[in-house]
């Protein structure tokens, strides 16, 4: 926990982006001046560094369940800027395609969400989001490829458990926020009232 960097303000106020030598007032980043996301707030407790780095690739690659389940009670425990947790009606987890989830043998999204929702007693749902497109790994690809990548790859399956819901969406790594701006659109297409996006590092 002392070697983790912590993300402090000044921060994007929609994208959480941590800004260097910006002065101290929070501020809409260039990005999503450009381009209104589809989410309202996506925040990170900490940067994907060297440590958080380590501690991920453990979690997910070596299918240690334990350190993601300490992860996500630090994401429940941490205080974030302009997002309160028990404001949501809804956690739900960016799903895998069934071949990775096989691959894999869980979801590194859902063992976050399910520490969030035992802390706050806020429903985790991970049926009604579906990834439908076995897509390629993001990670070696530039922004541009990876919006068109992630483009289709999800759909709501049962729109009437996403209506009205305030919904806060949960992933490991936000890097450029192509995923879980797309899977926000699809659930504001699907009409919940508001998305956020919580994930446990921010690139």
């Amino acid at each position: 926990l002392r070697k983790l960097s912590f993300i402090r303000p000044p921060l994007c106020t929609c994208c959480g982006l941590q800004f260097t030598g910006a002065g101290s007032v929070n501020h809409l980043c260039g990005n999503c001046i450009s381009k209104d996301p589809f989410f309202s707030t996506a925040r990170s407790p900490g940067l994907y560094d060297t440590i958080l780095l380590d501690t991920i690739h453990l979690f997910k690659y070596s299918g240690r369940i334990l350190i993601g389940e300490l992860m996500g009670r630090l994401m429940a425990e941490h205080r974030y800027d302009s997002l309160s947790i028990p404001e949501f009606s809804l956690i739900i987890p960016v799903p895998l395609h069934p071949k990775k989830l096989k691959e894999r043998g869980f979801n590194q999204s859902l063992v976050l969400g399910r520490e969030l929702s035992k802390k706050f007693s806020i429903p985790l749902d991970f049926g009604s989001l579906k990834r439908r497109i076995d897509t390629k790994p993001q990670v070696n690809l530039g922004k541009s490829e990876r919006i068109k990548n992630v483009k289709g790859a999800f759909m709501v399956k049962e729109k009437a458990r996403i209506e009205g819901k305030r919904v806060l969406l949960v992933d490991d790594v936000y890097t450029t926020g192509s995923t879980v701006n797309e899977c926000a659109r699809v659930l504001r297409e699907a009409k919940a009232s508001e998305v956020a996006v919580l994930t446990l590092a921010r690139a």
